[in-house]
């Protein structure tokens, strides 16, 4: 007797109907991106020129997306603010992930007593909202960025450590780690070499999703006030500074960076959620 196994009709059209999202999310992020290469030669005027006169004007063939308060263009604003936006939580994610790695794989290669310090130690990182954690910090070390990126990385790398921990423990009962141990390898040079680059591409999936809400959270600080200086373009920042405009019946400054943010977090969390689908797939 043979069987003969067929994919099941209702996997397969889930899996096409997610398909679009996907690509579109991942078009999203890459326009993004290039958005934020690219803003001193995309924006039309300079983002901090400010023009009374024609505050809170709406679209124009002059400013195709308004004015804001200060008669700044939103455009403008916009494109230059996806920099800022996007280097933050960049720093969050690079530094998160490293110091996530190299704790987990120190946690979960040794076990013991450096297993049990290491994970109660990001227990207690857990216990303390990384918001808190951001607004504590920034009430200390004034406005700028690199407060509230170092407090959410901290927060962040629980996250990464225990999920690369989890991953080492799976890994070293493979038998390629205790053929190279036979061979005479180190621990470090399995490590690096091996185990590492295998845990790689889920710990890339997770950090992608990190990297939406470390977004997310920096714009929050930003809308506190807490964040980049007044002067500088970002999201956060406009949202907050959009405020008046929403006051007066003019909401767009301000409804804007809203939706580009929320459309942002939206795309990272999808590729990354499809990041770890591919990779746990590839792994079955």
């Amino acid at each position: 007797m043979s069987v003969v196994l067929t994919r099941r009709p209702g996997l397969a059209r889930v899996k096409a109907a997610r398909a679009p999202l996907y690509l579109f999310c991942l078009g999203f992020v890459v326009l993004v991106v290039a958005s934020a290469l690219l803003a001193s030669w995309l924006s039309p005027y300079d983002p901090n020129e400010v023009d009374l006169s024609g505050a809170l004007a709406g679209p124009s063939a002059d400013h195709l997306l308004g004015v804001d308060a200060a008669g700044r263009d939103t455009l403008s604003r916009l494109l230059l603010g996806a920099r800022t936006s996007l280097l933050g939580p960049l720093g969050v994610v690079v530094f998160s992930t490293v110091a996530g790695i190299v704790v987990g794989l120190a946690a979960g290669w040794r076990g013991g007593w450096l297993d049990s310090v290491l994970s109660r130690s990001t227990e207690l990182v857990f216990a303390f909202p990384g918001m808190l954690l951001a607004i504590l910090i920034v009430s200390v070390y004034g406005e700028g960025l690199l407060a509230p990126v170092t407090a959410l990385a901290i927060a962040y790398l629980p996250y990464v450590s225990r999920l690369t921990r989890s991953l080492v423990l799976a890994e070293r009962t493979r038998p390629y780690v205790a053929a190279y141990q036979v061979q005479g390898h180190s621990a470090l040079q399995i490590c690096l070499r091996h185990v590492l680059p295998n845990i790689a591409p889920t710990v890339l999936a997770q950090s992608t999703i990190n990297f939406g809400y470390a977004l997310m959270d920096l714009a929050g600080l930003s809308f506190l006030g807490l964040g980049v200086p007044a002067l500088t373009p970002d999201w956060g920042r406009m949202v907050f500074d959009g405020q008046t405009a929403i006051q007066h019946g003019y909401p767009l400054s301000a409804v804007l960076p809203c939706a580009v943010i929320v459309l942002t977090v939206v795309a990272f969390n999808v590729v990354g959620e499809r990041w770890a689908d591919q990779v746990a797939r590839r792994t079955a």
